[in-house]
């Protein structure tokens, strides 16, 4: 077994018990962040030169996996966490240690541009309000992307593009606002932020389409949009497993009047059959296209641009057939799965919420289909 699969694991019961702490207060509690960040999960993409695991990309899907089959909530909070820590590569080694540096440190991001930052000396003046700010709460440091400005008015690239940097500011300068209601995911936290009027040094910014990793491996030749994408791919797979074992489960349990289980019915075991077969396909899928550019990464530390697109089409068709298979086993479970508490309406929020992500939304169709087509796309897109 993965040694990070155990532990992902190993905390199975930290994870339950607080499932219902977490539904509620609509984030994870501190203690059980504090149990992922001992166990490494936030550390998964930060370079080993700062103490981080630098873990292959196959270990951080699987990793992901064994956690969303547990609960999706605990699962998005530490992929947030994971994925954020590829920033450091980016980084200066002084301000990487300044954020990462501490073993115990958890730092979370939001990638969207709904920031305004403008050059001010050594440092970026910065005020914005960023939703999905998953993890925040937990966190300490955070990261909002940007939009730079000149003047009043958005600086651009020599390509003509706007200008977008990454601010990492601590948390105790970043206010969170409460506004995480929803059908799904209740557990992540992932309400607004908001910076306000702050000096942020340049050291502490990162551009995830001009800048290039300076630490040379692998893992940070993946482009961070789509190594975010098969984050969220990840807990969707775990979590739609997790729904088969929980299907299978009350199947057991529900008898018929003429007291054989629902587990029992020629229907049941096709539907169950055919989830399954949709499951193992979407899945093989993806893990064959993060190992072949793996692969690649190991063989020419770049991916090429239909590498990329097949990663990010392996990552949107994981979620979206992971949602479908979830709806179909609620669907069939009948009214008792109606209920908040029970395990297929959670496994149901969960998944449809996660197919709202823009990085696995039904546009990105569009944009594989035009690299598949004509090997042409701006890099950055995926």
């Amino acid at each position: 077994m993965n040694d990070w699969v155990a532990r992902a694991e190993a905390l199975q019961d930290d994870i339950r018990a607080a499932q219902t702490e977490m539904s509620e207060a609509r984030r994870m509690p501190d203690a059980l962040a504090a149990r992922f960040a001992a166990a490494g999960f936030f550390r998964l993409c930060v370079p080993t030169a700062y103490g981080g695991a630098q873990a292959p990309v196959s270990t951080l899907v699987r990793t992901l996996e064994a956690l969303a089959r547990t609960d999706a909530s605990a699962a998005w909070v530490a992929m947030i966490g994971a994925t954020t820590g590829a920033l450091a590569a980016y980084m200066t080694p002084a301000a990487a240690r300044e954020v990462f540096g501490d073993e115990d440190s958890i730092v979370t991001g939001v990638y969207a541009p709904m920031g305004r930052a403008s050059v001010e000396g050594d440092a970026y003046r910065v005020s914005g309000q960023w939703k999905w700010n998953s993890g925040g709460q937990n966190s300490h440091w955070i990261a909002g992307g940007c939009l730079l400005t000149e003047g009043g008015r958005p600086k651009l690239s020599e390509s003509g593009a706007p200008m977008m940097r990454m601010m990492i500011a601590p948390r105790a300068d970043v206010r969170h606002i409460d506004t995480w209601h929803t059908g799904g995911l209740k557990g992540t936290g992932s309400g607004d932020m908001a910076m306000s009027d702050l000096l942020i040094p340049h050291a502490r910014s990162v551009s995830l389409t001009d800048d290039r990793a300076q630490i040379e491996a692998p893992l940070y030749a993946f482009p961070a949009f789509g190594l975010l994408a098969l984050g969220i791919a990840a807990v969707a797979s775990g979590n739609a497993e997790g729904a088969l074992e929980d299907f299978a489960t009350a199947m057991a349990a529900k008898r018929a009047p003429n007291g054989r289980t629902l587990a029992e019915r020629g229907t049941t075991q096709a539907l169950y059959a055919q989830a399954h077969g949709e499951y193992a396909a979407a899945r093989a899928f993806l893990l064959q296209e993060v190992d072949a550019a793996w692969s690649e990464a190991e063989a020419g530390g770049v991916l090429s641009a239909p590498q990329r697109a097949k990663l990010r089409l392996a990552a949107t068709h994981m979620t979206r057939t992971a949602a479908e298979i979830v709806r179909r086993l609620q669907d069939f479970a009948g009214g008792a799965s109606v209920f908040l508490g029970d395990p297929l309406q959670r496994r149901l929020g969960d998944a449809q919420t996660a197919t709202a992500h823009i990085m696995i939304a039904p546009m990105t169709y569009e944009m594989i289909g035009r690299v598949l087509l004509s090997g042409e796309a701006h890099i950055a897109e995926l």
